[in-house]
């Protein structure tokens, strides 16, 4: 099978609706996403609507290419990414992508994002491969979780969280980047498009359509996926493959005594693979994250009053 040519990315200098294009930071099978500056020289972030499976930018050309049979899809995974920008656009939490802009330009559709300086929680697992302690993910994903809990406010689901899109700031504060819904949906909607969710970070519902439905409990279930990633420096098992095994045992278990027992049952209980037995709620999960351990357990008694100060009333 012929291997389906990549999309070109706008070239550097490009200017769009006021924004110049500076570089390309990434490319996926669902989008690009620029380095540019706004008109007054701020640095931005811009992602472009454009579905590896549905359009294709060749060399030297601005407006991709979409055959007649794929018309209707893209344009309506084009809507889907519009409202989603859309949404974000009005969510302004410091642990959430800012979402400053969102227009149609290029026969396509560009969502401007706040900048941010720092790393992603895979870059920072991947160079502290094994070290990470256990404060420092109480307290990042406590935060993190704030931003999630706005989200779910707005009736909005995340559906791509994992380490690869938790972004933390030089001071070291999460933010929540790339929302996946819009990805879900076409993904759902279309046989066209390669499947748009991300192995052991996808709750079994995310595989069999809208088996059991999505809900917050789906972001939770990557919650806890990528607090195993933190501790395992790796992804866990594909649910379906842990769905399929005859017998389930803990997926912490190796960690036990490296970790304490009370993160590593918090981690289990996000990561069942039957939704309804998961943490009712992201405030469900801070406060098992706040939890008070006892004192064998060798834990500094002030660390549960710093989780409650973060997380937000």
């Amino acid at each position: 099978m012929l291997e389906q040519p990549a999309n070109q990315a706008l070239p550097s200098g490009y200017m769009l609706e006021g924004y110049r294009i500076d570089r390309q930071l990434s490319m996926g099978g669902f989008s690009i996403v620029y380095l540019a500056f706004d008109p007054k020289g701020n640095q931005v972030a811009i992602k472009e609507y454009l579905p590896a499976g549905l359009a294709l930018r060749t060399v030297g050309c601005v407006l991709p290419t979409i055959a007649d049979e794929h018309v209707a899809t893209f344009r309506q995974g084009m809507k889907c990414f519009f409202e989603e920008g859309r949404a974000l656009a009005h969510l302004n939490h410091p642990n959430v992508v800012r979402v400053l802009n969102f227009f149609r330009a290029n026969e396509t559709v560009y969502l401007v994002m706040q900048y941010e300086s720092g790393r992603t929680l895979q870059e920072h697992i991947q160079k502290n491969r094994g070290r990470l302690k256990e404060p420092f993910l109480r307290t990042v994903f406590s935060r993190l979780l704030n931003g999630l809990r706005e989200v779910h406010s707005r009736k909005l689901l995340h559906l791509d969280i994992k380490p690869a899109n938790i972004y933390l700031r030089n001071d070291g504060t999460p933010v929540l980047l790339d929302f996946g819904a819009a990805r879900q949906t076409m993904a759902r909607e279309s046989s066209l498009l390669k499947t748009m969710y991300t192995p052991g970070f996808a709750a079994p519902e995310q595989f069999h359509g809208r088996e059991g439905g999505l809900g917050p409990w789906t972001d939770i279930y990557a919650i806890g996926a990528s607090l195993y990633a933190c501790i395992a420096a790796q992804a866990p098992p594909p649910a379906d493959q842990r769905r399929s095994q005859t017998r389930q045992t803990p997926v912490v278990q190796p960690w036990a005594g490296k970790y304490s027992a009370q993160l590593l049952d918090t981690i289990e209980w996000c990561m069942r693979l039957d939704p309804t037995a998961r943490p009712k709620s992201v405030f469900d999960l801070q406060r098992a994250l706040a939890e008070q351990l006892d004192e064998g357990g060798g834990w500094f008694g002030n660390l549960r009053q710093r989780l409650v100060d973060i997380i937000s009333p």
